[in-house]
């Protein structure tokens, strides 16, 4: 008697025994394998969300206690997937990137009324304003909803932008029939990505959650950082040898030219240079004695600051058009060596 027990309590019909032979060989034939949540998702949105995600992933829906066994006699790595089946839950295959996999769930989602004896997943607002309701019996609707309202032209207006319902209280059918009415849909609709199986390691909900925007943003500014400490320590590499050879070109030229020393490529502006200073000196030399300076001298200082003055001018914009070419030739050497940081 005791066998025939045993017998009849280890029985499992064939289709549960197929059923789990299925999900075990999906396993084996994706690289990703995910749990799902799918609580609260109609059977048409499912087999929508279904649809859309073809060619990407495979969704399959069944008892959770199929799920446990399947997994439970699969290799020790995949069995810890066990402790995310719970409430209502499906099997995700793929054999794409998880982080990609949850981003394609996420923009899968989409908003949906909230169902009569729904809890609230965010506070639901109602903003002031008009409506599309004529006079008549919704004003005493929306006002016995928490929802100060009352007729303007010929409309129905909410006055008063009022939370009707905090995260995580429960919509009576009332409010939530008010909420369908004003096109309020506060709820997210998607399959609920708990974890994900790759090559030996599972990858949770959170860890897979990032925002790209902010993690491409500290990437290049760690990039920009690196670049200007490599500039400012002198340190070459491949991507900052450009900029620091013209770094010590400009820098080199600059103390030739203040220390004064003859060279042929300073030449010009080392004469430019003594020629002002020159002219400079015969100016002050001639207002205190007329007679101390030549009178081509003279005549040089009487016509200069009509001839010069634009001249200088032209000077000053062709220096700061050099200035500006060189700005933007460290510039683009920045931008040329930011990727070429890390090869």
């Amino acid at each position: 008697m005791a066998a025939e027990t045993k017998h009849h309590s280890t029985h499992i019909p064939q289709w549960k025994k197929d059923e789990i032979e299925d999900i075990k060989k999906l396993i084996s034939a994706h690289s990703a394998v995910g749990i799902v949540g799918v609580h609260g998702i109609p059977s048409s949105q499912l087999q929508l969300m279904r649809k859309n995600l073809r060619g990407m992933a495979d969704v399959k829906v069944c008892r959770n206690n199929l799920i446990y066994r399947a997994l439970e006699t699969s290799s020790d790595d995949v069995k810890q997937m066990n402790k995310y089946v719970e409430d209502q839950t499906a099997l995700l295959f793929s054999n794409e990137d998880p982080f990609k996999l949850y981003r394609i769930l996420e923009k899968g989602r989409a908003s949906a009324p909230i169902k009569a004896g729904g809890i609230a997943p965010r506070d639901i607002v109602v903003q002031k304003g008009p409506t599309s309701f004529p006079p008549g019996p919704i004003v005493g609707e929306l006002q016995s909803s928490g929802i100060p309202a009352g007729i303007e032209g010929g409309k129905v207006v909410i006055r008063e932008t009022r939370t009707v319902a905090k995260k995580g209280d429960v919509v009576n059918a009332k409010l939530a029939s008010i909420l369908a009415r004003l096109e309020i849909q506060p709820v997210e609709l998607g399959l609920d990505l708990r974890a994900v199986y790759e090559k030996g390691i599972i990858y949770e909900s959170e860890i897979l959650a990032i925002d790209e925007t902010k993690y491409i943003g500290d990437i290049t500014q760690a990039v920009q950082r690196a670049f200007n400490l490599s500039i400012n320590a002198a340190y070459p590499s491949k991507a900052t040898i450009g900029t620091l050879l013209a770094k010590a070109a400009s820098e080199s030229r600059n103390l030739a030219i203040n220390a004064e020393i003859i060279m042929p490529d300073f030449i010009g502006e080392l004469l430019a240079k003594a020629n002002t200073q020159m002219l400079s000196l015969a100016q002050v030399a001639s207002q205190k004695d007329a007679n101390a300076i030549s009178n081509k001298l003279r005549e040089t200082l009487l016509t200069s600051p009509k001839e010069e003055k634009e001249p200088e001018v032209v000077a000053a914009k062709e220096e700061k058009t050099e200035e500006h070419k060189k700005k933007e030739e460290d510039e683009t050497a920045i931008a040329a060596g930011l990727g070429s940081l890390f090869d």
